[in-house]
């Protein structure tokens, strides 16, 4: 497994998962929406927030045909050119943007559709990159992208294993050496029931580089699920308050549900811990009030120790309670009174 890193915070095996916010359309066209996206982000205490950089001349066409009109789901009706122009951030709020996560101390980068959106990323400094999914076919600009040399992290939605390989071993052989891919499910909202998080492990196991989850699902019980799963890089869409309505409104995450998704993400995380079957701090006071073998009634010397005087219960002060087998039938070497812990001493040879 080979971590990767966005600025100074290592990302992968052995680290807290990277949370990103993702901003997209929800700002509806505001900047100051956009700019307070950021500041509560950051109250989250999200590492990240991402945008997109596109515009809709640059990622579709203005054209009226049913091949560029949605058909179902919570676009029907809309034509690409539309939707693309509802949605976009404006080039011109980026630098105000980026200036404003970086004063927050968040990382913040984006999701470019084309080359021209590459290069004006490239003026301000990007730290990293994100492929989306519906981009990874799009391997041209996924090796225009690697050749800036910066991390980059390609979400898989829709993808198939050999359109993941050829999407990866593009971007290697363009020249990117830290990658990350973002298991995902292109479904807006998409049911819990087809996340499918076994997919990270598989991930992992086929490409050796941190595996994220780019979560499109309703809440928060997924992306947790996905950290103890093993995902490093958490994605969620964000907005101020779904009232406002907006492109990705049905299915992001309102500030308080994006602090408790980092809180309980970081938990998680916690949780997995290592492989431990030592006795843990928190259990050293409790290892007493395991079962030992005790005197449940008065016994004189020399009189034979069964099941009815002798038994296995609590506290543990006493024998193995595996060795109850060994004392039945012996003799004891002294009295002992009821509710003494049994010692090996107290039984003759």
């Amino acid at each position: 497994m080979k971590n990767i890193f966005i600025k100074n915070r290592e990302i992968g095996s052995g680290n807290p998962p990277y949370i990103i916010a993702e901003i997209s359309g929800n700002h509806n066209g505001d900047i100051k929406k956009a700019l307070e996206l950021i500041e509560k982000a950051q109250e989250a205490g999200v590492d990240a927030v991402k945008i997109q950089t596109y515009t809709a001349e640059t990622i579709t066409l203005k054209h009226k045909s049913e091949d560029f009109k949605i058909k179902g789901g919570l676009w029907d009706g809309k034509y690409l050119y539309d939707l693309y122009d509802e949605a976009h951030t404006p080039w011109e709020w980026h630098e105000e943007l980026f200036k404003k996560a970086n004063t927050l101390g968040l990382h913040i980068f984006s999701s470019p559709f084309d080359h021209t959106a590459v290069d004006f990323l490239e003026d301000l400094n990007v730290p990293a990159y994100k492929i989306a999914s519906f981009e990874l076919l799009d391997l041209p600009l996924v090796a225009y992208v690697a050749s800036k040399k910066k991390p980059m992290i390609l979400s898989t939605g829709m993808a198939n294993k050999k359109e993941i390989h050829d999407a990866v071993q593009t971007a290697q052989n363009a020249g990117a050496s830290q990658i990350a891919l973002l298991h995902c499910v292109s479904g807006y909202p998409t049911p819990i029931k087809e996340t499918n998080l076994s997919t990270i492990s598989e991930l992992k196991n086929m490409f050796k580089v941190p595996i994220g989850l780019s979560d499109h699902t309703l809440g928060t019980v997924v992306p947790v699920a996905a950290v103890s799963l093993g995902a490093s890089i958490i994605e969620k869409h964000f907005i101020l308050d779904r009232e406002d309505k907006g492109p990705d409104s049905d299915f992001s995450l309102e500030p308080q549900e994006l602090k408790k998704l980092v809180e309980n993400s970081k938990l998680a995380w916690d949780a997995i811990g290592e492989i431990n079957f030592e006795i843990k701090p928190s259990e050293k006071q409790n290892v007493k009030f395991r079962r030992s073998l005790y005197a449940v009634e008065d016994i004189k010397k020399g009189e034979i120790l069964t099941n009815n005087n002798i038994r296995s219960i609590r506290p543990g002060y006493g024998m193995h309670p595996k060795l109850i087998h060994s004392i039945i039938g012996k003799l004891s070497n002294r009295e002992i009174k009821k509710g003494t812990a049994m010692k090996v001493e107290y039984i003759e040879k």
